[in-house]
């Protein structure tokens, strides 16, 4: 989790910001009462006194800060869960702007026209975060693969982050010396509950016997200290961090291959049908496009190299 895995290249299209956006529509206000200035037929006398509302309305810019429909009116509030693990945040403290997660947080609420004091953190388990029902916060950020599945109960933002998910052992299992996945079946290997990670182990790997399953990764972590699994399975970014800063002699097998081919993403989890979910997007487009999410990438991420795929 710590060091610089540049982002993964991704093409999506440069998209306007909330404040680019406010151009056409300012020069169209201004069209507007050029219009209404010019002189009128008596005839035209009910459409000329209807132009300042068309143009206050049109010239609303739905992303503007005083437009957005938080949850609390003038603040944004963005949850995580507690830990908060790094190399995603720091010192479990999300607020601090730290760890890649944090700086995309930070990056999101500052070009929505939030500044710090506006920002208010809380913390939000997993599974709640994305079970159906209504949320007390506008958007979660912790490491949220966008599925079709979860699209059923939440919405999610444009993709902030590609992917991997990668198997970690220690220089002493049985899994150390593994090369492919064949060399993975026969072993017990572990992921927190209702993450991709699991869906990784069955998709890819396909093992003999039942994934473990612990509520999070620091207990799947001492589950393979204690001899309970060979292997476990996570993100690759917390498999950096983990081999390198939480495990004795901990070691990364490989990267999985992705199911059907599809490239994992990270995305923002939103309310379903939140009206914040549109100009959310548009923010983190915008910061793929400029270079912002890839410069945080770099800050905070480690590489990937020594760590192949697994066939």
């Amino acid at each position: 989790m710590v060091g610089a895995v540049p982002a993964y290249p991704h093409p999506y299209d440069a998209r306007m910001t909330p404040r680019t956006r406010l151009l056409p529509a300012a020069l169209l206000s201004v069209a507007l009462v050029a219009t209404a200035c010019a002189p009128a037929d008596e005839g035209d006398s009910a459409a000329t006194s209807t132009s300042p509302t068309a143009s206050a309305s049109e010239s609303t810019d739905p992303c503007a800060k005083e437009s957005l429909q938080t949850q609390t009116p003038g603040t944004l509030t963005i949850t995580t869960d507690k830990p908060a693990y790094e190399p995603w945040f720091t010192d479990d403290t999300p607020e601090n702007g730290k760890g890649y997660e944090g700086a995309v947080a930070a990056a999101v609420a500052k070009e929505l026209g939030f500044t710090g004091d506006e920002v208010t953190w809380t913390r939000t388990k997993f599974d709640a975060a994305i079970a159906p029902g209504p949320k007390d916060w506008d958007f979660d950020i912790n490491q949220f693969s966008i599925t079709e599945e979860r699209k059923q109960a939440v919405d999610f933002s444009s993709a902030y982050f590609d992917v991997t998910q990668a198997v970690v052992t220690t220089g002493g299992s049985k899994a150390a010396d593994a090369a492919s996945l064949a060399d993975l079946k026969e072993l017990k290997i572990g992921a927190q509950v209702g993450t991709t990670s699991y869906d990784a182990i069955l998709s890819a790997i396909d093992p003999s016997k039942k994934p473990g399953v612990y509520n999070n990764n620091d207990d799947a972590r001492k589950a393979l200290e204690n001899g309970q699994i060979d292997a476990l399975v996570i993100d690759l970014p917390t498999a950096f961090f983990m081999a390198a800063a939480q495990l004795d002699d901990g070691k990364i097998v490989g990267q999985l291959p992705a199911a059907g081919g599809d490239q994992e993403q990270f995305g923002l989890v939103l309310d379903k049908g939140s009206p914040l979910t549109t100009c959310v997007s548009a923010v983190v487009d915008a910061l793929r496009a400029d270079g912002t999410l890839d410069s945080i990438a770099d800050e905070w991420l480690s590489q990937a190299g020594g760590a192949p795929v697994l066939n």
